[in-house]
């Protein structure tokens, strides 16, 4: 076990270098002309975990991606004047008065498929359940619509801290409009205009009191307690037929239609000698956003199952080819920093000459998660089921692993000597020294005397995981350049 984690489980306030270490580190870093702060800041940065998730929900064309645009300073979330042009849900890194967080910027709702109640429910109930607390966006010239009351009563079902914001608002004129808001229920509407950044500063304000200074962790609930392992893929991959396998009876429904799983199922499961938490997610399927009722809602309840566990199990079909979708799975799983095993199903009915092209197709189209421990198998006979479980520990095992500073520089300084950046420009960037500043996955911030590009970086991954394991884990690796002496006043 780490020794800088803390009794109650949680990390140092210097990232995950305990007093003495984080002394000595600092120490280094002053020799090589970096700034104390800068270092601070650096290591916060890279060893904060999981950040607090603000939720931008409304109806569409009420301006919500303007809004996210606004907030997080460039122009990335795609504007257009007509509903409906975000689809998909997308997170950016946003900050505001010094404080970091993740902000997602949610499609609207198609209002004809299974109406207003479904069809709401589907995409905004599912940005709510994950996020901290909520931006609730409403067109101040309209005032509030039978949709928004649907989403308002999604909201207090909730529980989660509303700000809520009267968009549109580019007068005075307009602050009456805005005051009718109240009437809503949700407390104060904050005017404001998107589109001119009119009052925008005073409703991150009423942001940052909303959200918490960190998220509450949604897995690793005590020490000893059973870890929390997703089973997600495409449907029809036999992902209820394995947990009636690995529970050894049928606690799932089973039937050869895809889909027949709607919600995450959580089941106690001892195996090994250990108790471990599954939860069987209804398969993701293509075009999420084209999906309709409980399909739709479905996939957004796997994404979250994927965020509330610890292991992701993603099940690929060994008699097919390796699709899009698949790789998509792979991404999010990756994305999300969950430590990744991948089981191969349906493997006793493959012959010689599938088994060649899979290996073939693995090696192109799984090139992204290589580190992954693999293991082949098959629900309906349990064939190969006793390997599933030190697969699993080997990603935790990954997950959690913390490579000592000193340790990690004797490394960084091997490599750099043996392998140099390419000179670019005439100037030559070397990584100074760098550290671990987080687990779960690990996160390592690297001090370099120029700009690292990501060609090296990857190559730097590599070799950390040549060096150390990280086996079925993401590895995060950031960049802190120095500024050049006489720069800062």
């Amino acid at each position: 076990m780490n020794d800088q984690i803390q009794p109650d489980g949680s990390e140092h306030e210097h990232g995950a270098l305990g007093d003495a270490e984080y002394a000595e580190f600092m120490e280094l870093a002053a020799e090589e002309g970096f700034d104390a702060e800068d270092i601070e800041g650096a290591i916060e940065a890279a060893g904060h975990g999981p950040l607090p998730v603000l939720a931008v929900v409304g109806r569409p064309n009420v301006g919500k991606s303007t809004l996210v645009n606004r907030i997080i300073g460039r122009r990335e979330a795609v504007v257009e004047d007509k509903p409906g042009v975000t689809r998909d849900r997308v997170t950016y890194d946003a900050e505001w008065a010094g404080r970091r967080f993740k902000l997602v910027d949610t499609g609207g709702w198609e209002q004809d498929v299974l109406g207003i109640d479904a069809s709401v429910a589907a995409q905004a109930e599912f940005a709510i359940e994950a996020a901290d607390a909520v931006v609730f966006v409403v067109d101040a010239k309209v005032g509030a619509t039978d949709t928004d009351e649907a989403v308002v009563r999604l909201l207090r079902k909730a529980g989660k801290p509303v700000v809520l914001c009267a968009n549109k608002v580019d007068g005075l004129s307009g602050e009456a409009d805005a005051s009718y808001l109240w009437s809503l229920g949700l407390g104060e509407p904050h005017p404001v205009s998107a589109l001119h950044g009119r009052g925008t500063g005073d409703m991150l304000d009423a942001v940052l009191e909303a959200l918490p200074e960190a998220p509450a962790q949604t897995f690793g609930i005590a020490v000893g307690g059973p870890r929390r392992i997703a089973l997600i893929g495409r449907p029809n991959v036999g992902k209820s037929s394995l947990l009636n396998k690995v529970a050894g009876e049928d606690r799932v429904v089973v039937n050869e239609i895809a889909g027949t799983t709607r919600d995450p199922v959580d089941e106690l499961i001892e195996l090994g000698g250990v108790t471990w938490k599954f939860v069987d997610t209804a398969g993701i399927r293509k075009r999420v956003h084209l999906q309709q009722g409980a399909d739709y809602y479905a996939s957004l309840r796997t994404a979250a199952a994927v965020e509330k566990a610890e292991v992701a199990v993603i099940l690929l079909d060994a008699s097919e080819n390796i699709s899009v979708q698949d790789q998509r799975i792979v991404t999010m799983a990756v994305e999300a920093g969950r430590a990744i095993v991948l089981a191969f199903n349906k493997w006793d009915t493959l012959d010689e000459e599938r088994r060649y092209y899979l290996e073939r197709e693995i090696e192109t189209e799984l090139l992204q998660v290589a580190w992954a421990p693999r293991v082949n198998v098959s629900a309906r006979t349990g064939r190969h089921m006793e390997k599933l479980v030190p697969a699993i520990e080997a990603a935790l095992a990954g997950w959690e692993a913390r490579v000592p500073t000193g340790r990690l520089n004797a490394f960084l300084g091997e490599l750099v000597a043996a392998h140099p950046h390419p000179i670019r420009g005439g100037k030559q960037p070397r990584i100074l020294f760098g550290t671990q500043a987080g687990t779960k996955p690990p996160r390592f911030v690297l001090f370099s005397s120029g700009f690292i590009e990501h060609g090296y970086r990857r190559f730097v991954e590599r070799r950390l995981r040549e060096e150390f394991g990280f086996e079925g884990t993401p590895i995060h690796i950031s960049v802190r350049v120095r500024e050049k002496r006489g720069k800062k006043k």
